[in-house]
């Protein structure tokens, strides 16, 4: 993933839900968001270079979600980011143990920020080896370090928390509003772009909500409600061009 804002709520009946954009270059393969063969209770999609994932669930309510630190000095790390999102899925330890021992192996990957929800707590992980349990409210993650206010990344937040406001009084809202907060093309204005050290073009390409280039862009927009009794994902894969839905009865 390369954009995620969330809500955190862990004493509600819908203790997360999150809109995130994965982006990665288009020629990149990768299987479509399914339940795993070896291990039936993850749904996720899967990087199909490196073996890993970006971001799924379990039918008991485990959550992971990656985002690269954009670093352009930083050499590639010696293992694949995305196994530690597999490796949270398939197992069972507390999201505080993972984090914990994910900080000690933090050197062994390039720049990320790794999310981990075991139902109880919410634990962000970095490659500083910095972990972090997240209080309750509004949260967001791009490629930079947790909580930093990047243009589209407010405006994701702001968009996500109007519709989370109007939800409340129409409980049937449609899961194409959801998605539409995450299909925004809109640049920022360069008064407001981070310098990463891509240069003013290419930090101009990547500012939008939604990405769209020749050979990178967003390859998946997701809309996931977790609640205590019922998870539902939905989302738009412009690999396949279909709309994908699941609903899992906890």
């Amino acid at each position: 993933m390369c954009l995620l804002a969330f809500h955190w709520q862990p004493d509600s009946d819908l203790p997360l839900q999150v809109w995130a954009n994965r982006d990665e270059f288009l020629a990149r393969p990768a299987a479509p968001t399914q339940y795993w063969l070896e291990a039936p209770q993850v749904l996720a999609g899967r990087d199909l270079v490196a073996g890993g994932t970006w971001m799924g669930v379990t039918r008991t309510g485990r959550f992971a979600a990656l985002t690269n630190y954009r670093d352009p000095t930083r050499e590639g790390g010696l293992r694949s980011r995305g196994e530690l999102v597999a490796q949270f899925l398939t197992g069972d330890e507390s999201a505080f143990i993972t984090a914990t021992r994910i900080a000690e192996q933090a050197s062994d990957y390039a720049g990320f920020n790794l999310l981990l929800c075991d139902a109880q707590q919410l634990w962000c992980v970095d490659d500083r080896g910095h972990a972090q349990a997240l209080d309750a409210g509004w949260h967001g993650l791009s490629n930079a370090r947790v909580n930093t206010p990047w243009p589209k990344l407010q405006r994701l937040l702001a968009g996500a928390q109007t519709f989370v406001a109007e939800q409340r009084a129409d409980a049937a809202a449609p899961a194409d509003a959801a998605l539409a907060l995450l299909s925004d093309t809109s640049p920022a204005a360069d008064a407001e772009l981070p310098d990463t050290g891509v240069g003013l073009d290419m930090e101009r390409t990547l500012s939008p909500i939604c990405i769209r280039t020749s050979a990178y862009g967003t390859r998946n927009s997701t809309w996931l409600r977790l609640g205590r009794e019922h998870i539902s994902w939905h989302e738009e894969d412009f690999n396949t061009g279909q709309r994908l839905q699941f609903g899992i009865d906890r």
